[in-house]
């Protein structure tokens, strides 16, 4: 599969909300409950990725996936932290699509001096907490019954994944226009792209 990985734009938004908007109606993946409109969309891609990364994986026509991360919580002291997120097109789950771009998040994650990484699963999905746990994350605990969605209430499981062994100073972060022109950002990128021409 000849696939591309790159940074995120709002002219991507169509295309996130065709992969997005069906879990908003018909899924407890996500606790939103209505398909954003575009325009909510773009905004949402030009606020994250003036500070974290939200890569985007296509084949030249259609967007495949896409991964991204946003602040773990807003005091001062989380700012070292993220949480993450990954959405998949239908036909291209189990492709390999999932794990390079997670791969590619986290290493650039790295290079941006983030130490930890969250993610929130919705249960059951096995699926999810398979990539997950395979990607190195382990799990924190579980809110129980903390959402309702379609007619039901809904677990959350909560994963945690060490990018970096904390330090007693970390280093202020990186935004990412302040690395995305940086040889080890291009070479995070074009190792998650091989991955998949493999």
């Amino acid at each position: 599969m000849a696939s591309n990985i790159r940074v995120a734009t709002p002219s991507d938004a169509a295309a996130v909300l065709e992969i997005y908007g069906p879990f908003c109606e018909d899924s407890p993946i996500t606790f939103e409950t209505r398909i954003p409109a575009l325009a909510e969309m773009e905004g949402r891609i030009r606020d994250i990725t003036e500070r974290f990364p939200w890569l985007i994986c296509d084949n030249g026509t259609d967007v495949l996936g896409y991964a991204y991360a946003g602040p773990h919580r807003e005091r001062a002291a989380y700012r070292w932290s993220v949480d993450v997120a990954i959405y998949m097109a239908g036909g291209y789950r189990g492709h390999g699509v999932g794990t390079a771009l997670y791969t590619a998040l986290f290493d650039v994650l790295r290079i941006q001096g983030f130490y930890k990484a969250y993610a929130g699963i919705t249960l059951p999905n096995p699926a999810s907490i398979q990539l997950h746990r395979r990607l190195g994350f382990e799990l924190v605990g579980v809110y129980k019954q903390v959402g309702f969605k379609g007619g039901t209430w809904h677990d959350v499981s909560w994963w945690e994944l060490t990018l970096q062994t904390p330090v007693i100073e970390p280093a202020e972060t990186f935004r990412t226009n302040e690395v995305i022109h940086r040889i080890d950002f291009l070479a995070a990128i074009r190792g998650a792209e091989a991955s998949l021409q493999r």
